[in-house]
C-alpha cells in the first residue's frame, strides 16, 4: 500500500541547513533544482503514463529526504552513485513516478540525470557523469579555495605563495614583479568569484547566461 512519507526536515524552513562543524563530505548537502542542474524534478505518475506493470519504483528508503518551502527534496544512494530528486508534493513510497522535464537550458543536463536514475533503477550500467572536472580544473579549484582561505585569515601573497609552491620557490629579492606574485593573485581573485556565486557555474555545466 502506497503511503506519504513524513516530513523528516522539521518545520521545512532550514532544509538545506549544514553543520559548520562539519565537512562537507560528512553529511549530506541539498541543493536547490535550480542550482544544481542534475535534480530530477519528479512526480506520482498517473494511470495513463504507467505503460508496463513491472514498472520499477523509486526505493526512497536508501537516501534522505528533506521539506523546504519549494517542495521535498531526496538524495538517494544507488550503488556508488547518489541520485537527486525533487517534488512539489510529498513522495509516496509504492508509487510509481515519473519525471516532469521542462525545455529550458538545464534540460540536456537533467535528462541526463533522469536516464542515469533509470538505468539505477533498472540495475543497469550507468554510464559517464554527464559532466566531470577535468584532473587540472580540480586542482585550480583547489589552490584557489586555500588561497582564498589564507586571505581570509589576513595572510600575504608572499606568505601564501609559500603555502602553495614551497618556500624555496619564493625570491627574497624582486618579489613584487615576480610570476609566482601574480599567480597568486590570480588565485585569490578565483577564490573570491567562486565564494561569490561562482561555483554555481561548476554546477550548471553549458549554461550560456551565467
Amino acid at each position: 500500500m502506497a503511503k506519504r512519507l513524513r516530513n523528516s526536515g522539521g518545520g521545512g524552513e532550514s532544509a538545506f541547513a549544514h553543520d559548520p562543524q562539519r565537512s562537507f563530505d560528512e553529511q549530506t548537502i541539498f541543493w536547490a533544482p535550480e542550482v544544481l542542474a542534475a535534480i530530477v524534478p519528479v512526480a506520482v505518475a498517473s494511470a495513463s503514463d504507467i505503460s508496463s506493470a513491472s514498472q520499477p519504483l523509486l526505493d526512497l528508503t536508501v537516501g534522505h529526504v528533506r521539506r523546504a518551502a519549494d517542495g521535498w527534496h531526496a538524495v538517494l544512494r544507488m550503488g556508488a552513485v547518489e541520485h537527486r530528486i525533487w517534488s512539489k508534493v510529498p513522495p509516496v513510497v509504492g508509487a510509481p513516478s515519473a519525471a516532469e522535464l521542462t525545455f529550458d537550458g538545464d534540460f540536456d543536463a537533467r535528462a541526463y540525470a533522469a536516464r542515469r536514475l533509470w538505468r539505477a533503477m533498472n540495475g543497469r550500467a550507468l554510464g559517464p557523469a554527464f559532466h566531470q572536472l577535468s584532473k587540472q580544473r580540480r586542482e585550480r579549484i583547489s589552490a584557489a579555495i586555500r588561497a582564498l582561505d589564507a586571505h581570509n585569515a589576513g595572510g600575504s601573497y608572499r606568505i601564501i605563495a609559500k603555502a602553495l609552491f614551497g618556500k624555496k620557490r619564493i625570491p627574497d629579492r624582486a618579489w613584487k614583479t615576480h610570476d609566482l606574485r601574480n599567480r597568486t593573485i590570480r588565485l585569490v581573485q578565483s577564490g573570491l568569484a567562486l565564494m561569490r556565486g561562482g561555483y554555481r557555474k561548476l554546477l550548471r555545466p553549458g549554461r550560456k547566461d551565467e
